[in-house]
Formats: C-alpha cells, structure tokens, sequence
C-alpha cells in the first residue's frame, strides 16, 4: 500500500539525493500509519476516508506542508508542532474542541462538520493562518477567535447566538454566518475595518435597526440578508440602502443608481427630520424649566 501511494520524486534538502514527498492513501480502511515515521522527507500527504484515531506519527514528517486527514475518527486535532505545515483539513470527524493546533506557517484550516462548540481553545500563536473553515459545527458563539491575520471566516450551520470577540479580526474580509441563530447584530465593532462581504442568510434578524449596528464597518460592500425575518418588510432593499450606503450589493445583486437616488432622498429627508426634532426637544425643554 505505501509503495502505491507514494509518488513525486524530488530532491532532499541538502540537494545530494531523491526522495518520494507525496504519499496518498485513500478509502484504505486504514487504522494505523505507524510506518509513515520513516518517510521523514513527506512534504503532502492524504490519508482522507479512513479510520484513523491516532495522527502521532506524523510528528516525525518536519517537512510536511500540506496534510489532508477528512472523514476518519479523530477525536483531536492536536499534533506535535511541524514548523512548515501550510495547509490542513481535517473536515468530518469528531473533533470536539480547537486545542492543540500550534503550526507557525498554518495559512489554511479546515475543521468542516465536526463537534466542536467553542473557539475558546485555539492557539494565539496561528500568525500566519489567513482562512478557516468551520461550517457545520456546533458553535453557540464568536469568542475565541483571537486572530489578528484572519481574512476569511466560514461559521455557517452552527448555533450561534451572540457575536463576542470580533474587535480583534482586523483584516477579516469575509465572514460567513448563514444558518445560525443570530437575532441581534451586537458584537460587529469599527475595528474591523477590512470587512467587505457578510453573509447572514438564514438568521433571525427581525428588524432594520438590527441591520443598523452593521454601520460601524467601514468597508463593508456586500451584504447577504436573505431568508430573514427583515427580507420580508415592504422595501426591503431600500430600507438597508438608506442605512448602509456604501454598500454595493444585496443578497448578490448590485444596486441600481435609481435606487441610490431614491435611497439618498429618503436618508436626506430622514435626518433633516430628526433635527427639527432635536430643535424641538430642546426648545421644551426650556420651556419646561
């Protein structure tokens, strides 16, 4: 089996001999990996659709760049640190928690449709991660993401009610949270200042003030809003113009510039009425006192 799925023959470090750095081993039913130690010159491997529990003699594989372990029975994703490992999925298994995931040159993450229920446990010290991966698993909330490199963050298909700990993604610029529970927008914060595309499709947001907290992100552009409560209000897209408008587009549709126009009207009308009364709320009071 190993002599099938070794492949890609390259030069060693040092530049005096060859070695395979590909190894791929596929819906094998594999339960043990215990020869991989000796393949120490293994820079991709995939050991995707098997049984595997135990990942522990990979830590022998100091070359790795890209390792691919989806749909086996791993219960942990913690591994012994490989200080050139760009590139891991781990997506379909029953990891429960984020601990023990250290790897300096982590630039890409996934840990799609496992168990896992809080962020809490994941290392500060991912200085390089730029993407991850969380769809489909059972987070309740957004703390734990202390990831000031993070540009892309996919948490659809969990249970998330409360945004908390946003204010350190500062070069976030998409985050996807479709399918959650999300009833209110507190938690988006101005330091987020990179953040272009939000997907909210498929949450509880009822009203447009909700949909005004998202005024605090400087540089959000599209907007997906899409199966909520609020979709459902008479001008919809108007209503979400008149409050963000530099936005581009809504649920994947730009907007049109007669839209802007009417939007620009309303929000002229709009503050010009909450100054008179302003005026009027002060002029009482005086004549109150």
């Amino acid at each position: 089996m190993l002599k099938e799925g070794l492949s890609l023959l390259c030069k060693t470090g040092n530049g005096l001999a060859h070695a395979y750095v590909k190894f791929e081993a596929k819906y094998k039913d594999l339960t043990d990996i215990s020869l991989l130690e000796c393949f120490i010159h293994l820079r991709y491997v995939d050991l995707s659709e098997n049984k595997l529990q135990d990942l522990s003699p990979l830590s022998s594989l100091t070359h790795l760049l890209w390792l691919k372990v989806d749909g086996n029975l791993l219960t942990s994703a913690r591994m012994q640190e490989l200080p050139y490992l760009q590139i891991i999925s781990f997506a379909h298994n029953h990891i429960k928690d984020m601990e023990g995931i250290t790897h300096p040159c982590l630039a890409n993450l996934s840990l799609k449709g496992n168990k896992i229920r809080t962020a809490l446990g994941l290392s500060q010290a991912l200085f390089s991660l730029h993407n991850l991966e969380l769809r489909g698993n059972k987070l309740e909330s957004t703390a734990g993401f202390n990831l000031p490199k993070l540009k892309n963050l996919y948490l659809a298909q969990n249970a998330i009610r409360s945004l908390e700990g946003l204010e350190a993604l500062e070069q976030l610029t998409t985050l996807h949270l479709r399918d959650n529970q999300l009833e209110t927008l507190d938690g988006f914060c101005s330091s987020m200042k990179c953040l272009q595309y939000l997907n909210l499709r498929n949450n509880g947001i009822s009203t447009f003030q909700e949909v005004a907290k998202l005024q605090v992100l400087p540089m959000l552009q599209a907007l997906v809003l899409l199966d909520n409560p609020c979709s459902d209000e008479p001008n919809y897209r108007l209503e979400v113009l008149v409050l963000l408008p530099r936005l581009e587009r809504l649920d994947k549709e730009s907007f049109e510039q007669d839209e802007r126009a009417e939007a620009n009207e309303i929000r002229q009308k709009r503050q010009e009425e909450e100054k008179v009364r302003t005026a009027q709320g002060r002029g009482w009071g005086v004549r109150s006192m």
